[in-house]
């Protein structure tokens, strides 16, 4: 007969696995006070000026007539439910790629079977397209979202908490909706493997110059994937995806796994909401050329970057839609004159500042 006094002393699986996600939510918050601590601030101090920011950006959001931030779906964790990681395509000697887009910004233009080539001061990238259309900025989001537990399931197991994870990712499509602040539809759950499709059939090369172990140049070309594989569990019943697995490239992989200092960067929570292609574009230009300092970028380098296919002057007109609605998480917009051209200003907010060009 079974021990009722055992049985008594079991943890039904929902609570323990509540209990996982509130130790998480605790130190995720307590590494993004860190992250963001002045000095001579108290821990205190920094939870308090971080709601506050957090409090005043939600309602600047509300108050403009063409805000850049969608709202929430509805049952919507608080901001500090998770700091998910971005990671871009290359190893630690090309961060330049992290200021291209390696993915189309336009959710209607497909651009099936195209190929979006930039050149870079010491090479160029190349991202090409399969039959089901390029991946967009929006279905990034898986990669986003596996990166991101890849990196925390490596700090585990560098403090010997946990084992080493391997290439392949075991979401629930549940979860990877509330990560990304989607809304549980069934539209939304089918949308997912279209995405991953598309994540797996476009491509990204890389040509780049570099020195060799002897001191000579040489040209590097290399290139995978955005996803090396993906498969997707239904239910029989609904034909609804239930569950998916993602392999994530090798380059990927290696670069978190086996890096003493893993090139990833966090993302505040409120990307997920940034609804303009181009408006998640200068986010992730902001974070990796300003980061908590500010960059100037001119309009015409970064219509350059962003593979866009609309006009300048058209992409003129949306970068200033942006700076009037200012409602980026974390960063300030502006325009200045220049020499060449009108200016983008991106600023972090709330650091005395230090000005990095381009």
């Amino acid at each position: 007969m079974p021990n009722k006094k055992n049985n008594n002393n079991l943890v039904p699986v929902g609570d323990l696995l509540g209990q996982v996600e509130k130790m998480r939510e605790k130190s995720v918050t307590k590494r993004r006070i860190e992250e963001n601590a002045r000095p001579g601030e108290t821990y205190e101090q920094v939870a308090s000026r971080l709601r506050q920011n957090d409090d005043k950006m939600a309602n600047q959001t509300t108050q403009k007539k063409n805000p850049s931030i969608r709202k929430p779906p509805k049952g919507d964790e608080q901001l500090d439910f998770f700091v998910p990681t971005l990671y871009d395509v290359g190893t630690k000697d090309s961060r330049s790629i992290m200021d291209v887009a390696v993915f189309r910004l336009s959710k209607k233009d497909k651009r099936a079977g195209e190929v979006i080539r930039y050149d870079l001061p010491d090479g160029h990238v190349q991202v090409s397209a399969g039959a089901a259309g390029m991946a967009s900025v929006w279905d990034y989001d898986l990669v986003l979202m596996a990166v991101s537990h890849l990196t925390e399931a490596m700090n585990r197991y560098r403090e010997g908490k946990g084992d080493k994870p391997g290439r392949v990712f075991h979401p629930h499509v549940a979860d990877i909706l509330k990560f990304c602040r989607r809304s549980d539809g069934g539209r939304q759950k089918d949308d997912l493997v279209d995405a991953l499709i598309r994540l797996n059939t476009t491509h990204v090369a890389v040509e780049r110059v570099r020195k060799s172990r002897n001191g000579h140049a040489e040209t590097v070309s290399e290139g995978e994937s955005l996803i090396s594989r993906y498969k997707v569990i239904a239910s029989a019943a609904t034909g609804k995806p239930e569950s998916v697995e993602i392999e994530l490239p090798d380059w990927l992989y290696k670069e978190v796994v086996e890096a003493k200092n893993p090139d990833v960067l966090t993302v505040h929570p409120d990307f997920f909401l940034i609804e303009p292609g181009i408006g998640r574009f200068i986010y992730r230009l902001a974070r990796r050329a300003a980061g908590k300092r500010q960059a100037k970028w001119s309009f015409q380098t970064v219509y350059e970057r962003s593979g866009s296919t609309g006009t300048p002057k058209k992409f003129t007109f949306t970068i200033r839609k942006l700076i009037e609605a200012n409602d980026l998480p974390e960063y300030d917009l502006a325009e200045e004159a220049g020499q060449s051209g009108p200016l983008l200003v991106m600023t972090y907010r709330g650091n005395e500042l230090m000005v990095n060009g381009s």
